[in-house]
């Protein structure tokens, strides 16, 4: 199995600056869920990492929190693929934590609970924070133009770009164009499909 990590809002669902507070918020962008499982289905072991200061501030529980995850999860599995793990930081920003993303907590903690190293794992984000935490722990950052994407690209493309190689940096129009691209180039995969 190899380890793929995913940000939450903007890349699997619609973000939202009122924060998706509910499941009647949640909205998953055309194609991801079936990116997920996609991607698990050809043996990728799918974590996700999201920062949800919304839970610190008071404007959702851990239940609404965790009713939205289980939503997903079965949403995925439906489709024969599955998440291994889902990993958030609660805190507000300037709380001093070491999980808001970019910090590297959360990848930390994804490793210790899933028993695998993040360092090469593909992390795709839509933030210039995903793109710095991926970075920051040996991924490879990976940036789709949904929710904040197109602004990050915006920031990655000026004169002084707020990361390094930031040339390098695939990117993608959402989850689905950036899962299709990582199956058709990785080896494992093609082997998958070539086999009698």
């Amino acid at each position: 199995m190899t380890l793929l990590v995913l940000d939450r809002d903007g890349v699997i669902n619609e973000d939202s600056d009122d924060y998706i507070r509910g499941l009647q918020d949640w909205r998953p962008i055309p194609g991801s869920v079936e990116a997920i499982a996609a991607l698990s289905k050809a043996g990728y072991r799918i974590a996700i990492a999201t920062n949800q200061s919304g839970l610190g501030r008071g404007l959702f529980t851990r239940h609404e929190l965790e009713e939205i995850h289980h939503h997903l999860r079965q949403a995925v599995e439906r489709l024969g693929g599955e998440i291994a793990g889902i990993y958030y930081c609660p805190h507000l920003p300037g709380a001093g934590c070491h999980c808001r993303k970019p910090d590297t907590g959360l990848l930390t903690a994804i490793e210790l609970g899933l028993g695998e190293p993040v360092a090469g794992a593909y992390f795709i984000g839509d933030s210039l924070k995903d793109l710095q935490c991926a970075q920051a722990a040996g991924c490879q950052p990976v940036l789709v133009k949904t929710g904040k994407g197109s602004n990050t690209l915006a920031e990655l493309q000026g004169s002084t770009p707020p990361l390094a190689n930031a040339a390098d940096v695939p990117v993608f129009d959402d989850l689905a164009a950036a899962a299709k691209a990582i199956l058709a180039t990785d080896p494992l995969c093609s082997k998958k499909r070539q086999a009698p």
